[in-house]
């Protein structure tokens, strides 16, 4: 039973350590408004969200005060447009902007789904959806898009990879006066999860239930000075204060969706035990890292102190919370955490070591700036990489990488705000355009078979 106790014990967390709710995320089903026509059903998937989520952000903010927390962010998932759209596919852009549309109304932050599963293969309806989003994601403000490109149990649809490094390309392009801002909003996945709280990856899975809530809880700095308190611990007793650290940390946020459910009248999904770090110092992944013996993250034993610390953060959280899923671990994008942006600058990370640490924790190659330059099959070659990744190890992985138009190494985009900034790193030189043409499907590992 959860009480007031549970909550007053974090009050020191919130007020020193950055301890917050990062999102309280309302996933909605959008599958009863499909109608004949696009634009019937872009107006029938504006008056659903809006009618759904019209106290999100009311009951959020109710709730902050009333338990003291901070709720950093309101969002709202939906049904992949994809699905919703099949048999009008040209009219997707439609209801990309009908959603755009209720985000604002709303007062959200983000709105995720406008997304598309093509893990097996790509039909013709999916292609022509796979095609709208650069225009989509450059003509709306809130809306973020989500593609799951392969699955440990189907293998990775090289087809579609190789069309999502035209379109991140085709999306800076279109964002060009806002640093390719659009490809901020564009993720690209292995094995997506569908009760995911966090952008730009959300969607409404359609095994889920009309109406869910769940909720990402973050407290980075939080496990930093539960770390700084055991400076001479051995690695066994820091990970067992980190578990107990990610204990107290889950209970604050399986209390604040229970309650936002409730009052939401959603059903509750899930609590989302990832380490999302922000721009502020004192709330970054890479420098709880660093504070455990690392002279800089990106040097040798980066990846032994993750995996000890995701594993940590996932047994406390366990614990504490009645439904644990999304994603759950440590989010590592360089732009959003002080720790990565300036280990960047000073080349002690890059690409390479960034994908080896995707393969112990959450998600993968996140908010990370490349050159402007960078071609259409590289960008393609990065997303299979971490795919592989994904597939492999039956985990999830992304891919949000944002080729800078005009921008080289060397040079820095600033995105404000909790995307923050990041300097442009480098890419390999070498072209993997043969590869990326073969096209077709990497067959899924032989454990697929376990079914």
């Amino acid at each position: 039973m959860f009480n007031y106790k549970d909550v007053l014990e974090t009050i020191e967390m919130v007020e020193r350590e950055h301890l917050d709710i990062r999102t309280v995320t309302m996933g909605i089903s959008l599958l009863p408004c499909i109608r004949a026509t696009g634009e019937a059903t872009a107006q029938t998937v504006y008056d659903l969200v809006c009618k759904k989520a019209e106290n999100i952000v009311k009951v959020t903010e109710e709730l902050s005060k009333e338990y003291g927390i901070p709720i950093v962010n309101k969002r709202v998932s939906v049904t992949p447009v994809s699905l919703i759209c099949a048999a009008y596919p040209e009219k997707s852009v439609l209801v990309g902007r009908a959603l755009d549309k209720a985000a604002k109304t709303l007062g959200i932050d983000f709105l995720g789904g406008y997304s598309a599963l093509v893990h097996k293969g790509t039909a013709d309806y999916e292609r022509v959806f796979l095609n709208t989003i650069p225009e989509v994601l450059s003509t709306t403000d809130m809306l973020c898009s989500s593609v799951n490109v392969g699955s440990s149990k189907s293998g990775i649809n090289m087809d579609a990879v190789k069309l999502m490094g035209q379109v991140v390309k085709d999306t800076a392009a279109a964002t060009a006066d806002r640093d390719g801002f659009g490809c901020a909003k564009l993720v690209v996945f292995c094995n997506a999860v569908e009760d995911n709280p966090f952008m730009a990856g959300a969607f409404h899975g359609v095994g889920e239930s009309d109406t869910v809530i769940n909720v990402g809880v973050s407290g980075p700095g939080v496990v930093q000075h539960a770390s700084e308190a055991v400076p001479d611990a051995d690695l066994a007793e820091l990970a067992e204060t980190i578990k107990c650290t990610a204990f107290k940390i889950t209970r604050a946020g399986q209390l604040i969706a229970k309650q936002a459910a409730k009052r939401l009248n959603a059903r509750f999904g899930i609590v989302d035990l990832s380490l999302a770090p922000t721009p502020a110092r004192g709330d970054s992944v890479a420098q709880i890292l660093e504070g455990i013996g690392l002279e800089s993250v990106g040097t040798h034993g980066t990846t032994a102190c993750l995996a000890m610390l995701n594993d940590a953060v996932k047994k406390g959280g366990v614990m504490a919370s009645s439904q644990v899923g999304g994603l759950s671990g440590a989010f590592i994008p360089v732009s959003e955490d002080i720790g990565m942006i300036e280990a960047a600058e000073r080349g002690d990370i890059n690409l390479d070591k960034l994908e080896a640490m995707t393969a112990v924790c959450s998600v993968g190659l996140d908010m990370i700036a490349i050159p402007g330059d960078t071609s259409a099959s590289t960008i393609s070659a990065i997303i299979a990489d971490e795919a592989a990744i994904g597939m492999i190890n039956n985990k999830t992985t992304a891919v949000r990488v944002i080729p800078v138009p005009g921008k080289n190494v060397g040079e820095e985009v600033n995105f404000g705000g909790l995307l923050g900034r990041a300097p442009i790193m480098p890419v390999h030189d070498k072209s993997s355009e043969k590869f990326i043409a073969r096209g077709g499907l990497i067959p899924a590992p032989i454990h697929s078979n376990k079914n």
